[in-house]
């Protein structure tokens, strides 16, 4: 029986691997990626997240240029993965760039000790780098049932739409994880206030993993953050390469019912919702 189908989950350590991947170096970016799952697995973790587009790098300047790096999963670079994983028995989410016959898709692939498990397509798209010439994912936000938890994928600008956090809270996500290359130009409120908001409306935990270094004259600020369902901060980094860490306990997000008082300040993040007036949010565009 896995841990997410447990009346009582086990509570486990995630880690994030702040680190600086380099553009159109996939085999030096994987070797990195495997150091980082040894230290995450050294300090007690079982899932590790790595940046937005860890493998390939990130600030492409042509659809063609970046095709080149891009794979189809499973393929070259899932496979190495898989094999991470299994040494160290660890989760782990890794961004990359995909390749599915002329459409390239900025994902992220989640992979257990046993295998693939999944990959997101990132929905919402800036202006900025590769995501000029990726395709907007069509699958929607899933939530994959772990022998860890209940996790849910969103990959760096998903999480300035709030729409985005709340689908997987109603599909019963415990942790959203989300790979991401916050630029110094225009990422640097996101970790102070969007993050802790995603985890607090949501009740449910919430690990952003940035980037660090400077690519093609784009600099990335770090500042990756492990949010507690309460919005508290449980660990935090600066704009080096750092590994951060913190206890994740499912059976917190699953409890949606906050008891301040006893039958006086009361608060249910999932009941108190008025779903009737919210549908000025799903008409199209």
């Amino acid at each position: 029986m896995t841990n997410s189908l447990m009346s009582q989950p086990i509570p486990f350590i995630v880690a994030g691997i702040q680190c600086d991947p380099q553009i159109g170096r996939p085999d030096r970016n994987l070797a990195m990626i495997a150091d980082g799952s040894a230290q995450a697995r050294g300090a007690g973790a079982a899932l590790a997240i790595f940046p937005e587009c860890a493998v390939p790098g990130y600030c492409y300047d042509s659809a063609e240029e970046a095709l080149e790096f891009a794979e189809t999963i499973p393929g070259p670079a899932t496979n190495k993965l898989e094999v991470i994983a299994r040494q160290h028995n660890l989760h782990l989410v890794v961004g990359m760039l995909e390749r599915a016959e002329t459409q390239l898709y900025n994902v992220a692939v989640l992979i257990s000790p046993n295998g693939l498990i999944g990959c997101y397509r990132k929905v919402h798209l800036p202006f900025l780098g590769v995501d000029r010439f990726t395709a907007h994912g069509g699958e929607g936000f899933r939530v994959y049932d772990t022998q860890l938890a209940r996790i849910g994928v969103n990959i760096c600008y998903d999480c300035s739409f709030p729409e985005s956090a709340r689908v997987m809270m109603l599909a019963g996500a415990d942790l959203i994880a989300l790979p991401t290359n916050w630029p110094e130009s225009g990422g640097c409120a996101v970790p102070d206030f969007v993050v802790p908001t995603r985890a607090l409306e949501n009740k449910l935990y919430y690990a952003a993993v940035n980037r660090v270094g400077t690519e093609r004259g784009i600099k990335f600020i770090g500042r990756s953050s492990i949010v507690a369902p309460s919005g508290e901060v449980l660990a935090t980094t600066g704009d080096r390469e750092q590994m951060l860490l913190a206890e994740i306990n499912p059976a917190l997000a699953r409890d949606k019912h906050i008891v301040r008082v006893p039958g006086e300040h009361e608060v249910n993040r999932l009941r108190d919702r008025q779903p009737e007036h919210y549908g000025l949010l799903v008409q199209p565009k």
